[in-house]
């Protein structure tokens, strides 16, 4: 027997700040292990936990992929399918799509998708499809992160240049607000936030690990985050911390927003958010005479005024000049492709436009459309799981559940949402087709490389979409684009040097040799060309001319507000159906303060019921001032078809949007708790 040995570089493209390098070790032309890159600058070593268990767990596992097309043969939500061929399976939503668009128009045709993949071919080619034939897209980032979008374009005219996590090394404070990096970019807090002199400030209503380990916490109270930053640049105004000349050349509004500062002094900042007056002061110091980094997370404006908290936090950059020089900077997200090449070329993905199109919907919006007919005909669903991560999930599946909704679930599992598809098509998963990836943190490209044939008859998303665009006999020449075509186009478009062998043999690649100074030139995509705190635009769409020193209305009598950030061992609701996932998560729990504990005369282990007009959900109890008074912590994303209630903590969260952006506000669900005895 021979004993064969390779070794492949390939990237994970997962919904995480890490953007590992993985080895893939082949023994005898079968994987054999998948494990972390150690020379690649994000990993340094192994993988986190989450991922080495799943990708050597489920991901290999032939019993629990998706490996036919399936058609259902029972009732919806029950999961009985059969197999059908490819050509059959097409051919059914081709003919279903044609009929829908005689009788009722494409447009009701709803297609929804996320972060299931973030490769570029296979997270981006099947909107093509969508957009040729006029169907209506849910917008993805209202269930995450579309209010931070709507406020830094208002404040910076985009939001997805922040800074190069590179400039850190000139860094004297880090400021992190509302993420939890321990838990969505494991390599991150492991090794970034360690590897500089700078003096790392963490502000969050819960003390997470990230939070922990932190040199100084500031634990906010829910829904007060605007305040704390205007009573932070009262601070800075009141001590000539303030950077007078970056904001004569560079700050539109100041003089505007100038008397509200003025009255949220420190004092008045402790009674409305908690935080002491001398933890105020002194992170208003530190931050204000930089460099400072601010790093914004997707948690913080998932309320509902999330939009104008990020609009008061942007202000703190812009007042103190932390911006456009070395060790300074602020950051959402990072549009990595798009500021390596920012020197010019061709976009690396350039969606095409073949029609106007419906305007995008909120995923806010969709359980009430799903029970509407007369609204949406299809629901096509791919790299996501609605059914586990949407709000209000009962009332989603009752929509799912209607007989005449034609739904198709592309994706490499049985999902709870599958469960109630029409039709479902296996999706080839990362390890099985060549693409390339982004990271939305460090400005790197990583080539995610075929390491074994699809399992099955699974084919990647692009395929499946080329296949169906034969099907239905379109002719527009970019929906049946070769991967290699939009490969080496990206990779022109990054500002890499590489070609795809020299990616594939490296693994990975900076877009530029040092680190990038992002806004040096003090030009700004707005109207203005300057950071505008005071924004015509907003003013124009119905918002405040200024950002506002905000506190969130205190929840109802007999009420609590419930957070649910995401969870350690998840990945969005990525891995939850990996049997040793499940069993390191443990039963699901809820957890309260001490003093909201002994309020509500419950004790740790108890068993509670969260209650509100949407649902209900029974949790262990967990006593830990890790969370304010007054406030609850239930982790986001179990799969609820592998809960014994069969409901996850968005059978509580309600789709209210947010001030901006058609967005989540699901940080303030509010629950009563009573005890199970």
């Amino acid at each position: 027997m021979t004993n064969d040995e390779q070794w492949i570089k390939t990237t994970c493209p997962r919904d995480c700040y890490d953007g590992c390098g993985i080895i893939v070790h082949k023994r005898n032309g079968e994987i054999f292990k998948v494990k972390g890159n150690r020379d690649h600058p994000s990993t340094r070593g192994p993988l986190c936990a989450k991922c080495a268990v799943s990708y050597n767990g489920v991901w290999l596992d032939e019993n629990a992929r998706l490996l036919y097309p399936l058609k259902r043969s029972g009732n919806k939500g029950g999961g009985e399918f059969e197999r059908i061929s490819w050509d059959e399976a097409l051919a059914e939503i081709a003919q279903r799509f044609a009929d829908i668009n005689h009788l009722h128009g494409a447009d009701r045709i709803y297609q929804t998708h996320y972060t299931g993949t973030c490769s570029v071919i296979a997270g981006e080619f099947p909107k093509r499809f969508f957009d040729h034939i006029g169907a209506t897209e849910v917008n993805p980032d209202t269930v995450c992160n579309a209010a931070g979008h709507a406020a830094l374009k208002y404040v910076f005219g985009d939001s997805v240049a922040g800074f190069d996590p590179r400039t850190a090394r000139d860094s004297e404070c880090i400021l992190i607000w509302g993420a939890n990096p321990a838990h969505c970019g494991p390599h991150v807090h492991k090794h970034w936030l360690r590897e500089h002199g700078a003096k790392v400030i963490v502000i969050d209503p819960v003390r997470t690990d990230t939070a922990a380990s932190a040199d100084l916490h500031l634990q906010v109270r829910p829904g007060a985050d605007a305040a704390l930053a205007f009573a932070m640049l009262h601070v800075m105004r009141r001590e000539a911390l303030v950077d007078e000349n970056y904001i004569k050349d560079h700050v539109q509004g100041y003089e505007e927003v100038l008397p509200s500062i003025e009255c949220c002094a420190p004092e008045w900042g402790e009674a409305v958010t908690g935080v002491p007056v001398t933890l105020i002061e002194q992170v208003a110091r530190l931050y204000a005479r930089g460099p400072s980094l601010l790093w914004l997370g997707q948690g913080l404006q998932r309320q509902p005024r999330g939009g104008n908290v990020f609009r008061a936090c942007a202000m703190l950059p812009a007042l103190t000049g932390n911006i456009g020089k070395p060790g300074a900077g602020f950051y959402y997200l990072n549009d990595t492709i798009g500021i390596g090449g920012r020197g010019g070329g061709a976009p690396g993905y350039e969606k095409p436009r073949f029609n106007d199109g419906p305007a995008l919907v909120s995923q806010m919006d969709i359980p009430d459309l799903l029970q509407d007919p007369a609204a949406i005909r299809s629901y096509v669903v791919w790299n996501c799981n609605p059914l586990a991560s949407n709000p209000n999930q009962a009332l989603m599946r009752q929509g799912l559940a209607r007989e005449e909704l034609f739904t198709v679930v592309i994706d490499c599992f049985m999902t709870d949402t599958a469960d109630y598809a029409d039709i479902v098509l296996p999706a080839a998963s990362f390890l099985e087709f060549d693409d390339v990836c982004a990271s939305y943190f460090h400005l790197m490209i990583g080539a995610q490389v075929q390491c074994r044939k699809p399992m099955g008859e699974s084919l990647p998303n692009q395929e499946i979409f080329r296949r169906l665009a034969r099907v239905m006999g379109l002719q527009e020449s970019t929906l049946y684009e070769d991967d290699r075509s939009i490969i080496e186009r990206t990779l022109r478009a990054s500002g890499v040097r590489e070609t795809w062998q020299e990616l594939t043999e490296q693994g990975w690649a900076h877009v530029a040799d040092e680190p990038l100074i992002l806004w040096a030139e003090g030009r700004f995509a707005t109207p203005s060309g300057k950071i505008e705190i005071a924004s015509e635009r907003a003013e124009a769409d119905g918002l405040p001319r200024l950002p506002q020193a905000t506190v969130d209305a205190e929840p109802a009598d007999g009420k609590l507000r419930l957070i649910s950030p995401a969870a350690e061992w998840l990945m969005n609701s990525s891995f939850g159906n990996d049997r040793r996932v499940i069993k390191m998560m443990g039963p699901a729990t809820v957890t309260c303060h001490p003093e909201t504990a002994s309020g509500l005369g419950i004790g740790d282990g108890d068993r509670v019921r969260l209650s509100n007009e949407l649902g209900e959900l029974a949790l262990t109890v967990c006593v830990s001032d890790m969370i304010t008074p007054g406030a609850l912590l239930v982790y986001k994303s179990r799969w609820p078809k592998m809960e014994k209630s069969r409901a996850n903590v968005n059978v509580l969260c309600v789709a209210r949007k947010t001030d901006m952006g058609e967005s989540t506000s699901v940080h303030a669900t509010e629950v009563t708790v009573s005890r199970i005895d």
